[in-house]
């Protein structure tokens, strides 16, 4: 039986790829400090969006049919894990690159693949996703909006909370209910589009510890969508949500939110010639760690090329990978105490600092830590 974690190799065609994304984010981050870095995929800049658009760097798995490059989840891989290695600010254009565009090409009509998948592609249309809502928890089962079918098409009331960037999108793809009540569970969900502009819409940004607006409550009284408006089939939501947190959960953004810390650690600790042999031992054990992890992330990246959707898999990388991230902020911040003669930068104080506050949310985006491991026993037939 082949083992979903056997050692997979990023391509080695891949090569010059990494090496130009190198090159250009050299130039376009240069002087950008740690602090900042540091926000990665939570940070909003739509113009850098639009430089990586203009590369042909956006929709790289979408099909050039549709304004895609028509390479394959390695390619993206090498892109996303030098992204946000780099620390370059991608929240942008993110959800809509990793998960829209390759839900609307899955199970889209041809006239939403025409109209919203090349905007994605030119960085002219961002995504949001409408899951998680007030009272409900991690429970998106059950969920209460409503999508009501009348003359026009469908009359959307409810609300979405957390939800990621929602004030700087243009569209949000919502799981609402299309039919039944809460207590019919999986039963009688619909993916539709929401086009945030619309009369009805509301959108309200959530500030954080860290004086960010990342999260945003989204409301909806009245809002009437258009009939076409509908992904898929009716009912049809859950099994699309499902897939599409493939995607989500397994990419190298569930590794690398605490990368830009530890480099700049690593940095610091190296420049001043440091000789602790506790530094050595962190550092060595961090990295083999994270080439483990990484490994498992690349195992999954692979099933997704062979068009696989590895749910089960993708909630152990996540799981284990958000885990990671936290603990990379917890020892570092650690060692810095135990040693008060040690000369830190405020550069990466600061970073450490906003790290300290966000990263609590690490396992909470994209499945808390109980939902993961429901998952994942499932899988396994354990419940």
């Amino acid at each position: 039986m082949l083992n979903p974690f056997d050692y997979v190799a990023v391509p080695p065609a891949l090569d010059g790829f990494r090496q130009e994304v190198r090159r250009f984010l050299d130039e376009e981050l240069s002087g950008l400090p740690a602090q900042v870095r540091a926000r990665s995929w939570m940070g909003t800049d739509i113009e850098f969006s639009r430089k990586l658009a203009a590369r042909g760097w956006l929709g790289l798995t979408i099909p050039t049919s549709h304004g895609g490059a028509g390479k394959d989840f390695f390619a993206r891989y090498v892109l996303s894990e030098e992204l946000l290695v780099a620390g370059a600010p991608v929240a942008a254009h993110w959800i809509a690159d990793r998960q829209s565009a390759p839900l609307i090409m899955r199970y889209g009509t041809e006239q939403q693949k025409d109209f919203y998948v090349p905007k994605i592609c030119q960085a002219q249309a961002f995504f949001c996703i409408g899951m998680s809502e007030p009272n409900s928890g991690s429970d998106l089962a059950s969920i209460r909006t409503r999508a009501e079918k009348n003359t026009q098409g469908w009359l959307l009331n409810g609300s979405k909370i957390w939800t990621t960037n929602a004030h700087h999108c243009h569209y949000m793809i919502a799981l609402v209910r299309t039919s039944g009540q809460a207590i019919d569970r999986h039963h009688g969900l619909s993916q539709i589009v929401v086009d945030l502009s619309k009369p009805g819409v509301t959108i309200r940004p959530i500030t954080d510890m860290a004086g960010d607006a990342h999260f945003n409550e989204v409301f909806f009284d009245n809002v009437q969508i258009d009939e076409d408006a509908l992904i898929g089939q009716e009912g049809q939501g859950w099994e699309q949500v499902n897939a599409e947190l493939a995607f989500e959960r397994s990419g190298p953004e569930r590794i690398y939110a605490s990368m830009v810390l530890l480099n700049a650690w690593a940095h610091e600790v190296r420049v001043q010639d440091c000789q602790y042999a506790d530094a050595q031992r962190l550092l060595g054990h961090l990295l083999a760690e994270l080439s483990a992890l990484r490994g498992m992330s690349l195992a999954v990246t692979d099933q997704l090329v062979r068009g696989l959707s590895p749910a089960v898999e993708a909630s152990v990388v996540k799981d284990y990978g958000t885990e990671f991230e936290q603990r990379v902020i917890r020892d570092i911040g650690q060692w810095i105490g135990a040693h008060p003669e040690f000369p830190v930068s405020g550069e990466l104080m600061q970073a450490l600092a906003y790290l300290e506050q966000m990263g609590v949310t690490f396992s909470l985006r994209g499945g808390t830590r109980e939902i993961l491991r429901g998952i994942i026993a499932r899988g396994l037939a354990l419940r």
